[in-house]
Formats: structure tokens, sequence, C-alpha cells
């Protein structure tokens, strides 16, 4: 019916103006804690992302304290790096949530646990549009990155990541050894981590 598309096109519209107005709220936060160090501004980045980013790390499959040790560095690394943020080609949340998942990656690197990519909400309110749209962008960058893997490292990634596979049951699969099957997904993780910055 065209008053019901009306109504769907003012509510896209709607959430898409919301979205605009709160990322151009979180740049200005980053421009004023990269050019006045404004621990104001960094006040209301930390109470805005960082409970999301823990709850997005645990449902990721981090534990609670390491999720909460990520997080702050997650903070940490925006209050020292806001230079390095750059918002023709990314949003705030967008680049931030991308810097927890490169420290999800280094955890998961450290801890040589496999683990997958795929994020389950589960039956739990859904999360703010703004950080759906952010993970997404971020995942879609991820995909990208990891088809842009040499095909050694792609397979190896996507055995571990996307079916859960551990690194000896790799080995068994595949015939190669552990040590070789570890220095290439570490390899692969480092890649990952610097296509995601």
């Amino acid at each position: 019916m065209p008053g019901g598309t009306s109504i769907e096109k003012s509510g896209i519209v709607q959430v898409s103006a919301d979205r605009q107005s709160e990322n151009s709220r979180w740049t200005a936060c980053i421009a004023r804690i990269r050019d006045d160090a404004d621990e104001a501004a960094f006040a209301d980045l930390f109470e805005h992302f960082a409970p999301r980013i823990k709850g997005y790390l645990i449902k990721s499959g981090a534990s609670t304290t390491l999720a909460e040790e990520c997080a702050q560095d997650v903070m940490a690394t925006l209050w020292q790096k806001a230079h390095q943020f750059d918002p023709s080609r990314a949003s705030a949340a967008t680049w931030i949530f991308t810097i927890a998942r490169n420290r999800r990656i280094d955890a998961l690197r450290k801890s040589r646990r496999p683990e997958p990519e795929e994020v389950d909400w589960g039956p739990e309110a859904p999360p703010d549009q703004a950080d759906v749209l952010a993970m997404e962008e971020a995942s879609e960058e991820l995909v990208r990155a990891i088809d842009a893997l040499p095909e050694k490292q792609k397979s190896l990634i996507q055995a571990a990541y996307f079916h859960d596979l551990s690194h000896s049951e790799i080995a068994d699969q595949t015939g190669l050894p552990l040590g070789t099957i570890k220095s290439r997904i570490r390899l692969a993780l480092d890649r990952l981590r610097h296509a995601m910055n």
C-alpha cells in the first residue's frame, strides 16, 4: 500500500538521520580528544562505547575479565590514537569496533584458541542500530581482508574460525605439520590485523 511505503520510507530516513547525527557527535568527540585532549569528550565516548564493546566481546566468546580488559584497552587506544581516525573512511563506531576486533584477534593469537567469527546475539534485546551497522561494516571489511589472504593462509583461517577446528584437527585433515599450521595462522592474523587498522 502507498501509505505503508511512505511510513516505511520515513522510518528509514529517520533512522539514517539519527545515525548521521550520532556519528557526527562521536566524530566531534574524537576530534576534541585529538585537538585538546578533552577528558569530557573521552568520558562521553567511554560511557557509550565501553559497555557495548564489552558486550560484543563477551558475545563473541571472550571471558568477562578478558572483555573488560579489552574494552579498557580499546578506549585507551582511542585516547592515544585519536589522530589516526579518518571520518572519510569510516564512521566513529566502525573505527572503534574495528579496534575492538583487532584487540580480540590479538588476544586470540596469544591464547592460540580458534573461535568462530559469527556473533550470536541470542534472545537478548537487540543492540543499537548504529552498533549493528558498525559491526556489519567491520565484518564486511574482515571478509574482504580474509579474501585477500594467500590461499594457504586463507584456507587455514577458514578451517580454524569458520569450521571451529583446532590446530591439531586441521593437521589431521590436511597432513600439514602443526608448526606450519600455527605459523601460517599467526601470519594470517597479523595480515588481518594490519588490514583492519
